[in-house]
């Protein structure tokens, strides 16, 4: 065996095969075909199936309705009480009409009554009354049993200084109003930051992808360096030692290239967690992802000053911190409202109706009369009548007025609201500096990377003459394997600085939209505001 050896020398390519036939690895599984993904595809799945997003919008429909909530309490309340009684109630007095034998007079009643109120938005409340009764007794004072009253009137209750500016009502239903501008500038947000990630993520991906095409060409340029070592060596031209460079260099390539496969696949796993769903099966998250949008390249001048007012104008985080201060506003409103004293005008008129038969126990009293009036005469309907004729009736104005001694727990609670409100507008303030800064940093950003795209495409484009001339060197025998491998690492840094260039520009551009507030307008999403 040891002969047959020496007598039949491998050569180097011979090696190179079965080296070669080594590192390949064995037949993989049949996998899923890629999913091809546009940009605009990859948000209208994370748009329909982020939880973030799920998450916001039901926080805006709560808030949604509880602004419904807070104005029902402007909606009419109808009151109805029905019920009968009868009471036996001794009475301490030589004249208590009792029938005789009794110690007191039994008296039954039937009545009804049935209230229709509602708040007003001035404050104040109205209320419309109306009640009926029907009242028998045994009593010799009685002058009608059974007797049947009836009476309807309507009182309005204004407030003149507390209460007058802002209620309870009022206020809870400006909070609520607040709290929804909030929910709804909150969702707005958590859609442009997710949009923002699923572009960002997009273009990362697209990057690695490219990434990984940069390493699988680098192999491949250190596979054909290796091997055309070989043959020099196997011609005599090349020492043997020759060949640990180049092979080397190659294991080098095929370690970074695993390593941007996992990265590739990383970035994968994190664009999927942004559009695909819990729902979804194994299958959908087990398929790989292509992005097939291009990065696309448009120089525009940014006007800073114009971009800015936008921003103020545009942002979220803005109209959700002017949320906050009008509701720390209503806040302070309310607890200043608080101190003042209570004056109240009340306007109320009520028309009454009684009728009846004459009560059989009635004991004539000397020196007054004992006979029913006619008018008073009647049954149940002839005192809804009497309604009618106005003949009793009560009219009533007043003005009542109520005087807080001290109320320190009032102005203690003005006190706090104010300083509520003072750190609510320190922090709106704080907010429209930071979007300032944020769209500066976002011009300076998409500048520079504008600029660094084109530095970045002519050195690439030097480093591919380099190799060039470096290989013609080489085959002339006028360069080394160092040398060429250097142009080719040379190259792979270059076009691996070109799509960074390209992923930060269009990152940046994103970047820009986002600090001004137009990115959901320029990809043509829009937010219900209610």
């Amino acid at each position: 065996m040891n002969v047959a050896v020496r007598i039949v020398p491998p050569s180097w390519l011979a090696v190179l095969g079965v080296a070669a036939a080594l590192l390949v690895p064995a037949p993989a599984p049949a996998q899923t075909a890629p999913l091809p993904l546009t940009l605009q595809e990859a948000i209208a799945r994370a748009l329909e199936k982020n939880e973030d997003i799920v998450i916001e919008r039901a926080g805006r429909d709560a808030a949604v309705a509880a602004v419904e909530g807070a104005d029902g309490a402007y909606d009419p309340f109808l009151g109805i009480t029905a019920g009968y009684r009868e009471s036996t109630e001794p009475v301490n007095s030589a004249f208590s009409g009792a029938p005789e034998g009794e110690p007191a007079p039994t008296d039954e009643r039937l009545d009804a009554d049935a209230t229709l109120s509602r708040l007003l938005r001035t404050g104040g409340e109205v209320s419309v009354r109306a009640l009926t009764s029907r009242a028998e007794t045994d009593g010799a004072f009685g002058l009608l049993s059974p007797a049947y009253g009836s009476q309807v009137g309507v009182e309005l209750r204004q407030p003149l200084l507390r209460d007058r500016a802002v209620d309870a009502a009022r206020l809870t239903l400006r909070v609520a109003a607040a709290d929804r501008d909030r929910a709804t500038a909150s969702l707005r947000r958590q859609v442009r930051d997710t949009v923002a990630a699923v572009e960002e993520a997009y273009w990362t991906l697209v990057a690695l992808h490219r990434v990984v095409e940069v390493g699988e060409d680098t192999v491949r340029l250190a596979e054909e360096q290796l091997e055309e070592t070989g043959l020099r060596i196997e011609s005599g031209v090349a020492p043997e030692t020759e060949i640990a460079q180049p092979r080397a260099e190659l294991e080098r390539r095929r370690g970074e290239l695993l390593a941007a496969r996992e990265a590739a696949s990383r970035s994968e796993n994190v664009l999927k967690l942004l559009i695909l769903g819990d729902d979804e099966g194994g299958a959908a998250w087990a398929q790989p992802l292509d992005p097939v949008d291009a990065v696309e390249t448009a120089s525009e001048a940014v006007e800073v000053e114009a971009a800015m007012e936008r921003a103020l104008a545009a942002r979220a985080e803005l109209a959700a911190a002017q949320s906050l201060v009008a509701r720390r506003e209503a806040e302070t409103a309310f607890a200043a409202d608080r101190i003042r004293a209570t004056l109240d005008l009340v306007v109320s008129y009520d028309r009454y109706g009684l009728t009846g038969s004459r009560n059989p126990a009635a004991t004539s009293i000397p020196g007054l009369e004992g006979e029913v009036p006619p008018e008073l005469e009647g049954s149940w309907g002839s005192s809804f009548s009497a309604l009618a004729d106005g003949d009793f009736d009560d009219k009533r104005i007043a003005l009542e007025l109520g005087l807080p001694i001290g109320n320190r727990t009032a102005r203690a609670d003005r006190e706090i609201a104010r300083a509520a409100e003072r750190q609510a507008s320190a922090e709106l303030a704080r907010i429209r500096k930071l979007i300032r800064a944020e769209v500066l940093d976002a011009a300076a950003t998409l500048e520079t990377a504008e600029g660094r795209i084109e530095a970045a495409r002519a050195a690439r484009e030097a480093a591919e003459v380099q190799l060039s001339s470096e290989r013609e060197r080489y085959e002339a025998g006028l360069s080394t394997n160092f040398l060429v491998l250097t142009r080719q690492n040379d190259l792979a840094g270059a076009r691996l600085s070109q799509i960074e260039a390209l992923t930060d520009y269009r990152t940046a551009r994103a970047e820009l939209a986002r600090a001004t507030g137009s990115l959901l307008e320029e990809r043509g999403i829009e937010v219900a505001e209610r």
